[in-house]
């Protein structure tokens, strides 16, 4: 346990970044999965509709430094990449 008062606020601080990063985790793998699902099922009109979701949000959380910029590309680029491929 903490003993110094700065030492205390961190622990605080870890706690509540904790909380949030795993809301965020959470949300970027069932947007993943949304778009996942629906390439499975065929159902070209839902994962683009997911795809624009995921594009959106993952853009803003680079934006926000949840996740780095090209993070956030590369999972972009390869749900894209999957979602083209079920016109071919």
């Amino acid at each position: 346990m903490a003993n110094h008062k700065s030492a205390e606020k961190r622990a605080r601080q870890t706690k509540v970044r904790t909380e949030r990063n795993r809301f965020y985790r959470t949300r970027i793998k069932n947007l993943t999965k949304a778009v996942r699902v629906a390439v499975e099922a065929g159902d070209k009109e839902t994962a683009t509709t997911a795809l624009k979701e995921v594009n959106k949000r993952l853009h803003s959380y680079a934006t926000k430094g949840i996740l780095k910029k090209n993070t956030a590309a590369r999972r972009i680029s390869r749900l894209a990449k999957l979602v083209n491929s079920m016109a071919a």
